[in-house]
């Protein structure tokens, strides 16, 4: 939308409270009659700039950074600055910038919060101030419509960051507006501080957080009780997010609130739908069926659990019966193949064992246990993922067996940050003689082998949940069910580059992402009003309503509340 056809808005801010508010802060292009009607006069450099001038020179601010790290600060400095600015110099620069703003470069600025720390953003809630939940949350002066929050155990591969983890939250609900266009005065970042078991962090005289051991057991769990009551009360239309929880609470938690309010974990459920319909993507390229495919898991926590069982219901759907599409995905953790026999199984994971009969078989290198090696040597997988947050776990002779047996192997190594990678692009490409077909779960360059170019694909939540956002904002959805990540993944697979030319990337370019993100939209709206829980809106509507709902960077001309 241009700037012009944007109506004007009344604020009773002026002079240093205007211009120190991000949300409403437009700097050196405020006109020079809002300047003499808001009291702004001598405040800010006479010269005046567009938007796309103040652009350019952001740019070459971030551009002029030494490292990414202080990339990162620079683009965080903005945003507390001028939001719109922000925003529209990140849908200008994307691709560059994303991974930046939040992986991999987000796990090293959540290491470094509390030395990086400049100014408040989103909530803090800390374990000793659990009683005054409600008065905390009413500090919040504006109209929330998402929430993320995590209680910083598990940031990404990296483990417990304590309050440092606040910088997931900050960082999807970027992601949130830059790729679905959600309005940020909608969005709001929480940090759950239940202490920390890093020492590192404990030990830091400089650490933000609350200095104590991690509160556990039924302490943790009333205090997410507490926590849920408020935001229910204080938001009671709100799509909240779980972001980065341990395996051990993550599916407890979404299992406990899922019927209560809007909500969703996206390690489990994001992290599915995106991997899933990536996987479909790249199996259109193979000219392989899903109903015939055998998958390797390597790795059992919140994301291993979600996406394993994204695909079985998916191959439910293409049909298959539940146990023939259980048989097909061999899920393997530290201890080796999840199978029945094993007496160290939660009740999360056992579900996705296999039986013990079936592997009798089998001819393997331990009695004791099955490893990745083994299942890749007897089950034969077209598939392989990785989300262990263990590097080189895909090791050059598990990758060439693999290859042996499947003309073209998909090996997707999702841990993050990139340090973190089960295996590189590279090696992968290289020991299959080019024929493995890749997504990563971070950022990396295209490939050079055999005188081709190899795009890599980031399989990256942000082709799901920003979407996800979108679609529940625009239909006041009052649910989240498995069915709308179904239409997600789904619809990424329809919008994949590889479908029109195999050496295309498996996920559309991020300079595409908006687009992108209202295709997929559409696709959950429409599963919403088809499962009853979207508000009073026909499929007819569902363009017009998501169009509406989309927040765009452009600045809007200010008049004073008289």
């Amino acid at each position: 939308m241009a700037p012009e056809t944007l109506p004007a808005m009344t604020t009773s801010l002026v002079g240093t409270q205007l211009i120190e508010t991000p949300l409403l802060n437009k700097g050196t292009a405020f006109t020079e009659a809002e300047r003499r009607e808001l009291s702004l006069e001598g405040l800010l450099p006479p010269q005046f700039e567009s938007i796309e001038e103040q652009v350019t020179r952001s740019y070459a601010s971030f551009s002029s950074q030494p490292t990414d790290l202080e990339k990162h600060i620079n683009l965080r400095n903005l945003q507390d600055t001028n939001e719109t600015l922000f925003y529209r110099l990140m849908l200008e620069h994307i691709s560059e910038m994303m991974p930046i703003i939040y992986t991999p470069i987000v796990g090293l600025a959540c290491q470094k919060f509390s030395h990086i720390y400049r100014r408040p953003r989103g909530v803090f809630i800390s374990y000793p101030e659990r009683e005054s939940i409600d008065k905390i949350l009413a500090n919040v002066d504006r109209e929330i419509k998402v929430i993320v929050v995590t209680d910083g155990e598990r940031i990404l591969g990296l483990g417990d960051q304590g309050a440092g983890g606040m910088g997931i939250p900050i960082g999807k609900l970027s992601l949130y507006t830059l790729c679905g266009g959600i309005a940020p005065q909608n969005t709001l970042p929480i940090l759950l501080d239940v202490g920390t078991n890093n020492e590192e962090r404990l030990k830091d005289p400089a650490y933000l957080g609350w200095r104590h051991e991690r509160i556990r057991g039924k302490e943790y769990d009333d205090f997410i009780e507490k926590f849920v009551q408020a935001v229910i009360k204080r938001f009671p239309n709100v799509l909240l997010q779980w972001e980065d929880f341990a395996s051990v609470d993550a599916a407890p938690i979404l299992a406990r609130y899922r019927d209560r309010l809007c909500t969703f974990n996206d390690d489990i459920q994001g992290t599915a739908a995106v991997a899933t319909g990536t996987i479909l993507s790249a199996l259109k390229v193979a000219k392989t069926s899903l109903t015939d495919v055998r998958i390797a898991m390597l790795g059992a926590g919140s994301a291993g659990l979600g996406i394993t069982l994204q695909l079985q219901q998916t191959m439910v759907r293409e049909g298959l019966s539940a146990e023939e599409a259980k048989k097909r995905c061999f899920v393997i953790d530290q201890n080796g193949l999840l199978s029945d026999d094993r007496d160290d199984l939660s009740d999360a994971v056992r579900p996705l064992a296999q039986k013990q009969n079936d592997l009798s078989s089998w001819d393997c290198s331990s009695s004791d246990s099955i490893s990745l090696a083994d299942v890749i040597r007897n089950a034969k997988p077209h598939v392989l993922v990785g989300v262990t947050g263990v590097a080189g776990l895909f090791t050059e002779s598990i990758v060439k067996e693999m290859a042996s047996h499947v003309e073209r192997p998909i090996i997707f190594p999702l841990s993050n940050p990139t340090s973190r990678a089960e295996a590189t692009p590279e090696d992968l490409l290289k020991w299959t003689d080019g024929k493995a077909l890749v997504a990563t779960g971070s950022p990396f360059d295209p490939v050079q082998y055999g005188g081709k170019e190899y795009t890599i694909a980031q399989c990256n939540n942000s082709y799901i949940f920003p979407a996800m956002g979108l679609a529940i904002c625009a239909t006041g959805a009052r649910q989240v069910v498995d069915g709308m990540f179904m239409a997600a993944g789904l619809a990424l697979r329809d919008v994949s580059p590889a479908l029109k030319d195999p050496q295309a990337s498996l996920l559309p370019r991020l300079e595409d992402m908006r687009n992108v993100s209202l295709y997929i939209a559409k696709a959950v709206a429409k599963e919403a009003i088809e499962q009853g829980i979207a508000s009073d809106v026909s499929a007819d509507e569902i363009e017009g309503f998501l169009q509406k709902t989309m927040w765009a960077p452009e600045y809007r001309s200010f008049v004073a509340d008289s």
